[in-house]
């Protein structure tokens, strides 16, 4: 799949869904959206904002006019899922923005959340643009147990706070299928692999560990990752949850050995940034920018846990 391209998602017995693959970070196979074409059209997270030419057209391939699209669904209002949120309820005048109300200030006055995106992301925030405001008037506060309904689809919203206060997930009953936010990590297709993600300032490995439990009773055959692409888990939904629990406690366990080991923090994200496995799967730059990013959550919380 290259950068652009939309798909139909055909993964267990998905209809009227398709995903585009956003180019985020300027990498293939890391930001997807999700387009869910219905009565009430909508589209799950918008991506970085770098891409939103691609989004628009994605749309437009789908079927999707400026007239049609009623939904804009963000998972959590961090900028790789919210970002281009503004431009896409400027160009789609239906559509409304429904938002964890957690987050929801940040979508109608973004600057805060530019301000701790660019200290959280570092050098990674050349691949960023300024986010658009989304109108009071727009915005609709979701949180657990809502519902948003497309038609002959629904939206079921599940807190998921673990990775950020303001993270829901979208289950889709009709799919057999949930949006995954980064509660269930980050799905590297190339290599069929699943990997932690921990960014600072919220990571809580506890309550990602509840919340990995809360995806394993809803059981759906499919996970839709934001990072990156659908995967079928059938009757192993639990595994699968399962395996990044594990992946999830490892990470933080190494992080911590390397500290006591090391004692300083700069040489701790500096190792773990030179060891990654990814980098013949997003390059160099994306997977060692990748590892700061998820050592430096783990080190923040490690700093909480102690306090």
């Amino acid at each position: 799949m290259e950068v652009g391209d939309v798909r139909n998602v055909t993964t267990g017995d998905c209809s009227d869904l398709y995903y585009l693959d956003t180019g985020m970070y300027e990498t293939n196979g890391y930001g997807a959206v999700y387009i869910l074409d219905d009565e009430r059209p909508a589209v799950v997270d918008t991506g970085i904002g770098t891409n939103y030419d691609l989004l628009r057209e994605g749309l437009a391939e789908v079927g999707i006019g400026t007239a049609d699209l009623e939904v804009i669904a963000l998972t959590h209002v961090h900028l790789d899922h919210a970002g281009g949120a503004g431009f896409l309820a400027a160009d789609y005048p239906n559509a409304d923005v429904y938002v964890p109300a957690l987050g929801a200030d940040h979508m109608a006055d973004p600057s805060r959340l530019v301000a701790g995106t660019k200290n959280a992301v570092g050098e990674q925030w050349q691949y960023y643009v300024e986010p658009e405001p989304v109108p009071a008037s727009r915005i609709v506060d979701i949180d657990d147990g809502d519902v948003i309904d497309l038609g002959t689809h629904e939206l079921r919203v599940h807190g998921a706070p673990g990775h950020a206060p303001h993270q829901v997930v979208f289950e889709d009953p009709a799919n057999d299928a949930v949006f995954t936010a980064d509660a269930a990590g980050i799905w590297v297709p190339e290599i069929e692999a699943i990997r932690e993600t921990s960014p600072p300032s919220n990571f809580d490995l506890e309550q990602c560990l509840a919340d990995i439990e809360m995806l394993a009773e809803l059981d759906p055959d499919v996970f839709c990752y934001p990072h990156f692409g659908p995967r079928y888990v059938g009757d192993d939904a639990d595994v699968a949850l399962e395996e990044y629990a594990t992946v999830l406690e490892e990470w933080v366990d190494a992080v911590a050995a390397k500290r006591r080991e090391l004692e300083d923090d700069d040489a701790v994200i500096e190792y773990f940034a030179s060891a990654s496995d990814l980098t013949d799967v997003w390059g160099d730059e994306k997977a060692s920018e990748e590892a700061k990013l998820n050592t430096r959550g783990v080190l923040g919380y490690l700093d909480h846990r102690e306090t």
